[in-house]
């Protein structure tokens, strides 16, 4: 909140000493409205939460315990009810944001329909989806401070002193529900200019933080599909540099970027960059091509392409439609010098590095050799439902085991079969359940992890609850299949939800009624009101 009540109070009093504002407004009302809208302007919000990540990734600096997460939400009010659960479950928001897919967005938030996450969307839906995600945060404090002004008016009401110190001590101490956005700007949408003047528009809508992949705009692929193809480190440099000047621009200085990397699974580049001197990011960008010799036995022929590597003149291997190959197995090394260089010639603040499997070594081993370079490197990592996590970490128990003789190879069968059920309450499976929960603090500790996200889990959770909700619903349950799956787990989680007509503003609206008419009000929230069947959360 960006005043105190007891100084806001103060200060309106001055101005009003009978208590009324011109037209007989009430300056107990004017205090109310002025605390429940929490921010002026969505531009202020972007500020603010800037310097909130810029706090938590000095804390982690500190201590690599403290990072920080978030859930994909790919609407308003998903993102407003899991800021509201992290707020009941621990008492504040801190260290939790939200992040902002645009493989959901191109999935589900689509005029085309749905979508693959190939930049098949609307530039402005990415816009719109942050702007609608603090609108429905916002909500959320203006019903929270309405509550606690209902307080505060029962206990003068009644004269109860010790509940109206209360009161006033809750508006003094409250927490906004808004936090930081991390948004994904894909690959930026077009050339630099074109990711400029997205940027702002992102910014201006609350982002205080961008996410951009070193893709092919016009070739992105989602990071966990084939066929991607990276751009030279100069031209993804020059779109860091276009996000830093709508990020300055707009007034924000501390608005963070994060360089994302997908070279790990990407064979392909677009084009060769311009080398001017040896060593230089063009050079070291063309050294990972993949050439064939030129000579006698092996002729440059018409139209094709040479370039001189180490001395040599080589032939770049070359596909059909004009993409360029890299050598096999050199995808770890591009990242980190794709890391290296986003950081020292980019600006950005923070890496992303896009995998195939969650395996917390190998991301260490990766963070090791870019920390040798730039000491406090840090990193978002994507927990993504892409990865079948189950078979992953079994698989990865049973190798080490075998590795330190613990088990045979044939102790456990290899492949899909380490999935079967049979194998949740087996040794194997307990191990791999025990580092899947410590998994986050794990690779924050020896990865340089500052952000655990995980990108799409609204988007499956959805999917599932619908088709808990349907199979019993239209089966046998009927009735029962909602009362017992939403409703009643609802009322005693202390989920806000259950009084729906509250939780969309009904209170807000009795109100405001209620301060521009007095008893002429025609209130919404009277005996008659079925959601008085739920106790107040």
């Amino acid at each position: 909140m960006t005043q105190r009540y007891s100084d806001l109070a103060a200060e309106l009093d001055a101005r009003f000493p009978d208590g009324y504002a011109p037209g007989g407004v009430s300056v107990d009302d004017i205090v109310q409205l002025r605390l429940q809208n929490t921010f002026d302007t969505h531009l202020d919000i972007a500020r603010a939460m800037a310097k909130v990540m810029r706090a938590d990734m000095a804390a982690y600096d500190a201590d690599p315990s403290r990072f920080t997460q978030s859930l994909g939400c790919w609407s308003g009010f998903h993102a407003q009810q899991m800021i509201k659960a992290v707020k009941r479950l621990r008492g504040t928001t801190k260290g939790a944001y939200v992040y902002l897919s645009g493989w959901m967005v191109a999935g589900l938030r689509n005029r085309f329909g749905h979508q693959p996450d190939q930049s098949m969307h609307e530039k402005t839906a990415v816009v719109d989806l942050i702007e609608e995600i603090y609108v429905s945060l916002r909500q959320a404090d203006e019903v929270a401070v309405n509550d606690l002004f209902k307080d505060l008016k029962a206990a003068r009401e009644t004269g109860d002193a010790a509940a109206e110190k209360a009161a006033i001590a809750a508006l003094d101490g409250f927490e906004t529900h808004v936090v930081p956005i991390i948004a994904d700007i894909d690959a930026g949408f077009g050339n630099e200019h074109a990711t400029y003047l997205l940027a702002k528009a992102m910014i201006q809508a609350g982002a205080c933080c961008l996410q951009i992949e070193n893709q092919v705009s016009d070739a992105k692929q989602c990071g966990h599909q084939d066929g991607k193809v990276t751009v030279p480190r100069e031209d993804f440099i020059e779109k860091l540099r276009a996000c830093r000047l709508a990020f300055e621009e707009l007034g924000v200085p501390d608005g963070v970027i994060v360089a994302r990397t997908d070279s790990l699974g990407a064979g392909l580049t677009q084009k060769i960059p311009v080398s001017q001197q040896p060593g230089d990011l063009a050079s070291e960008y063309i050294k990972w091509l993949k050439t064939e010799p030129v000579d006698a036995a092996n002729p440059l022929l018409d139209g094709e392409v040479a370039i001189k590597v180490g001395g040599q003149l080589v032939r770049p291997v070359r596909l059909a439609n004009g993409l360029f190959a890299f050598k096999e197995g050199s995808g770890r090394a591009r990242v980190i010098e794709d890391c290296i260089a986003n950081l020292t010639e980019g600006g950005a603040d923070l890496l992303w590095i896009e995998t195939d499997t969650p395996n917390v070594k190998e991301i260490a081993s990766m963070v090791a050799a870019i920390r040798k370079v730039v000491p406090n490197a840090k990193l978002t990592y994507n927990n993504s439902p892409s990865f079948n996590w189950t078979l992953n970490l079994r698989k990865q128990v049973r190798a080490e085991w075998i590795a330190e003789g613990r088990i045979k190879a044939d102790a456990y069968p290899d492949g899909t079969a380490l999935m079967s059920a049979s194998l949740d309450d087996d040794p194997l499976g307990l191990e791999a359940d025990a580092r899947l929960a410590r998994f986050q603090a794990d690779i924050s500790a020896e990865a340089g992890v500052f952000h655990n996200l995980i990108t799409l889990p609204t988007f499956h959770l959805t999917a599932k609850s619908m088709d808990e909700l349907s199979r019993g619903y239209f089966g046998p349950d009927r009735m029962k299949a909602y009362v017992n799956t939403v409703q009643r787990e609802e009322i005693r989680r202390g989920v806000s939800a259950v009084r729906h007509q509250h939780e969309v503003g009904s209170d807000l609206g009795d109100a405001f009624k209620e301060m521009v008419s007095g008893e002429r009000a025609l209130k919404a929230g009277g005996h008659g009101n079925t959601m008085n069947q739920f106790a107040a959360e």
